[in-house]
């Protein structure tokens, strides 16, 4: 549509109710169905990213110092002359997507199919199985059965299996086999020697105010920083890893939420951090999704009702104008191995806990380290208790990967 019928799209989009124009668009509604779904399915954008953010991403990395007129939506050069359109199309306003995403994934779209069941032999469990097979998952230091998906590496061949079965694409990007490939992301190394004495995980996050159905406002602990905390804990207590956790706040600009600047406000701070403490190998950015107020990414985990998480990738490569140079990233390799690693461990033990993995344009930070991730927690329709639940299959995922199972 966009393509095809671009005066007819920008219209819907501007949803001008009151012109001759969008008389006319409505009656094109009402005799061409198809048009009306565009109108009403206009895609999903998960929000990692607030509206502005990668245009302050950009004003504060690009070598030009491009910037975004707040009143026009144009691009401007330093020297006030608008920018041609093909070297600003990574910096045009993304839709609002932090606060309302149409058409979000549903969980049922994320379920996956169990094909066997519960295999009570330990040492199957244990061995190199095919697609299917089921596993167990140790759990605050409990084994449950559970029924997973695990799959040969021929079936992660495919890369179209791959990639409509693990991932789910942004419009700003695009994959090939040779980004997206398994047999490779599989021979990256994850693991690291535990040492109790000096720290190895970091946790920080972007949006320090994000917050949940039933937040109470200014009690921190019931904000993803309190399931940050949780996460922390658990990876300490149960784990044995020596974890910092990092609540500071990156998203607000004089008493007010303000995330146009707040990747750029947390690169410099993560790069103290690791720079006092080198010991650190894992860097964990932990989000809240943006959804649409319809759905709640929540499923059964022992029990407990768990709120769906999604790991989340930066590629630094646009659509339209291919690699993003000033937004380097030399570990995007390792962050795509990272990711698709934990991915297999979640669908492998805790079927259902996890969406698709999330791919878009940018850089969010992931550049700082190898084993840097970030993920997504539920949306602001889950409850505190869903998403602090979420952070023990976690928890066990991101270890599992770390021990090398």
């Amino acid at each position: 549509m966009n393509m095809y019928m671009p005066s007819v799209t920008s219209s819907i989009a501007d949803k001008e109710k009151n012109t001759v124009t969008q008389a006319i668009i409505n009656e094109v509604l009402e005799d061409y169905p198809i048009l009306k779904y565009f109108d009403e399915n206009n895609g999903y954008e998960t929000s990692a990213d607030s509206e502005y953010t990668y245009e302050m991403i950009i004003a504060a990395e690009a070598t030009d110092e491009n910037y975004i007129n707040q009143e026009t939506g144009e691009a401007i050069n330093s020297a006030g002359e608008l920018v041609a359109e093909e070297n600003a199309q990574y910096i045009e306003r993304e839709n609002n997507s932090s606060n309302t995403n149409s058409d979000s994934l549903d969980s049922s779209d994320e379920t996956l199919v169990n094909e066997t069941n519960t295999n009570e032999n330990t040492e199957q469990q244990t061995a190199q199985q095919e697609e299917g097979n089921s596993a167990k998952a140790v759990n605050q230091g409990t084994v449950t059965a559970i029924t997973g998906t695990e799959y040969s590496l021929e079936k992660l061949a495919d890369f179209d299996f791959l990639k409509n079965t693990f991932y789910s694409v942004d419009s700003t990007t695009s994959v090939d086999s040779e980004r997206i490939n398994a047999k490779n992301m599989l021979e990256r190394d994850m693991t690291i020697q535990k040492d109790t004495s000096v720290p190895q995980i970091l946790i920080y996050h972007t949006h320090s105010q994000e917050a949940f159905v039933d937040s109470i406002e200014g009690d921190a602990s019931t904000t993803i920083v309190g399931v940050g905390e949780y996460l922390a804990e658990i990876l300490a207590g149960t784990y044995g890893y020596n974890v910092i956790h990092n609540s500071s706040t990156y998203d607000m600009v004089n008493g007010k939420i303000d995330r146009n600047y707040a990747f750029t406000l947390a690169e410099p701070d993560i790069k103290r951090i690791l720079q006092e403490n080198p010991s650190i190998q894992v860097v964990i950015d932990l989000h809240r999704d943006g959804i649409n107020e319809n759905t709640h990414l929540v499923t059964d985990v022992n029990g407990k009702p768990t709120a769906q998480f999604m790991f989340f990738n930066g590629l630094s490569y646009n659509t339209k104008v291919g690699n993003i140079e000033y937004l380097y990233n030399p570990y995007i390799e390792d962050n795509l191995a990272f990711s698709f690693q934990m991915q297999l461990q979640a669908m492998k033990l805790y079927p259902n806990v996890t969406r698709k993995i999330y791919l878009k344009g940018y850089r969010y930070n992931l550049h700082l380290m190898p084993r840097a991730t970030l993920i997504e927690i539920g949306g602001q329709t889950n409850t505190v208790e869903e998403a602090k639940n979420a952070m023990e299959p976690l928890a066990d995922i991101i270890n599992k990967v770390l021990e090398g199972n």
